[in-house]
C-alpha cells in the first residue's frame, strides 16, 4: 500500500528541460586570405519568392522604392540630356531604372545595372540585372575587382569590369562586401501572420461546414464507404441527408465560443509589428492603425527622414559611379505644415517655479 508521506515529496528539475532563447552568432561575407574572394546571393530566389507571395511585403518595398525616387530627378541640361537616353531593356526611363534597383536591393540588399558607354565615353544606357546572378569578385586586399555573371545558359560566365557596373549595395555591414536584404529580418513575423491567417481560415471554414463524427451501426468496409460517398456528396452539394432512424448517430465536433484564443488581435499586433520593422508607417500605404492625426504626421515625418536618406544614397552613387550629379525630388513634405502647427499652438508657457526642484511644496 501507497505511503501518504509528505517527506518523500521531490521537486523537478526543468533547468535542461527548458531552453533560453538565444541567436546564433555571424560572420560577415569578407576576405578570404588565400587570393581572390567571390559571392553571390544564394538566396535570391527565395527572397524574390517572399516578395512575389507576400502581399504586405511587397507594398512596403514597392512603397519605399516609389518613394525614394519621389517625383523624378533634376539636373543640369546636360546631365538631363544624357539621362534622359536610358532605357534600361527598352521600355525604360532613368527614373524607373533607379526604382527598380531600389526594389532590388530591398528584396535581396543589392541592385545591380551594366553601364553601357557611347564612344565619347558618356552614358548610353543602363541595364538592370539580376541579383541572384551576379558574382561580387574582391581582392585580398577587401576591394571589388570585377563582377560577373552567372550565365543562365550553358554560355561562359560573363566578365564584368566594376567600371561597368553600377552596384547599389545597400545597409552594408563592417566589412560586408554586399548589401543587406530587408526580407531576412522580416521572415519570422511573415511566417508567424501568415500561419496565423491559415489557422484562422481554417476556423472560419469550421464554421460554415462543421466536422462531422458519423456512429454507424456496422463495420463493413463496402456499406461504410458507400455511407461516406453519400453523405460526402451531399454535404459538398449543399442537399438534405435521409437516414433509417437508429442506423446512425451524428455528433458535431465543433469548438465551442470563445474556448480558444482569438487570432484577430494576434494578426493585428503582427501586422502592426511587421510595418514597424519594415519602416513603412502603414499610412503610407493606404492604412489608418495610427489613431490621431498628431501620431499619423509623426509616423510619416519619420518615414520621410528616412527616404531622405535614402535619396542622399542614390545621389551620391550615381555622382561617384557614373559622374552625374542629380537630385531625387521628395513626394510630399510635411515639414512646413509641422512649423505652422507649432505656430499656431504658441509658445509653450513655463512657470519658473516650475523647473525648480520642490516646486510643488
Amino acid at each position: 500500500m501507497a505511503e501518504y508521506n509528505i517527506n518523500s515529496s521531490e521537486a523537478s528539475n526543468l533547468s535542461s528541460a527548458m531552453t533560453d532563447y538565444s541567436v546564433d552568432g555571424q560572420e560577415t561575407d569578407a576576405v578570404n586570405a588565400a587570393g581572390e574572394t567571390g559571392w553571390t546571393n544564394t538566396k535570391w530566389s527565395q527572397q524574390f519568392g517572399y516578395y512575389n507571395t507576400i502581399a504586405e511585403l511587397g507594398i512596403a518595398i514597392d512603397a519605399k522604392a516609389t518613394w525614394t525616387i519621389g517625383k523624378g530627378f533634376t539636373a543640369d541640361a546636360r546631365t538631363t540630356a544624357v539621362l534622359n537616353h536610358v532605357s534600361g531593356i527598352g521600355i525604360d526611363t532613368f527614373n524607373t531604372v533607379l526604382e527598380n534597383l531600389v526594389r532590388d536591393y530591398q528584396i535581396g540588399g543589392d541592385g545591380f545595372a551594366e553601364i553601357i558607354l557611347d564612344e565619347e565615353g558618356d552614358l548610353l544606357n543602363l541595364k538592370p540585372l539580376d541579383p541572384g546572378s551576379i558574382k561580387i569578385i574582391i581582392s585580398k586586399q577587401g576591394m571589388i575587382v570585377r563582377y560577373e555573371q552567372v550565365s543562365k545558359t550553358p554560355k561562359p560566365n560573363k566578365k564584368i569590369n566594376k567600371n561597368k557596373m553600377f552596384h547599389l549595395a545597400r545597409n552594408r555591414v563592417a566589412d560586408q562586401i554586399h548589401g543587406t536584404s530587408m526580407i531576412d529580418r522580416l521572415v519570422n513575423i511573415i511566417l508567424a501572420r501568415n500561419e496565423a491567417i491559415a489557422d484562422y481560415k481554417i476556423v472560419l471554414h469550421r464554421n460554415v461546414y462543421p466536422q462531422i463524427v458519423w456512429k454507424l451501426d456496422t463495420d463493413d468496409p463496402v456499406k461504410i464507404a458507400k455511407f461516406k460517398a453519400t453523405t460526402d456528396a451531399a454535404v459538398s452539394d449543399r442537399e438534405n441527408i435521409y437516414i433509417p432512424m437508429g442506423a446512425v448517430e451524428r455528433e458535431v465536433a465543433g469548438v465551442p465560443p470563445n474556448s480558444t484564443l482569438d487570432p484577430k488581435q494576434w494578426i493585428a499586433q503582427l501586422n502592426a509589428d511587421f510595418y514597424q520593422a519594415a519602416g513603412v508607417p502603414q499610412i503610407i500605404v493606404g492604412g489608418s492603425a495610427e489613431l490621431t492625426e498628431a501620431t499619423a504626421k509623426i509616423a510619416y515625418l519619420a518615414f520621410e527622414q528616412t527616404i531622405e536618406e535614402e535619396q542622399l544614397f542614390i545621389e551620391e552613387q550615381v555622382r561617384d559611379q557614373l559622374g552625374y550629379i542629380i537630385n531625387l525630388e521628395f513626394p510630399a513634405t510635411i515639414e512646413n505644415e509641422l512649423i505652422s502647427d507649432k505656430k499656431k499652438d504658441g509658445p509653450v508657457n513655463i512657470q519658473p517655479n516650475e523647473t525648480t526642484a520642490g516646486s510643488g511644496q
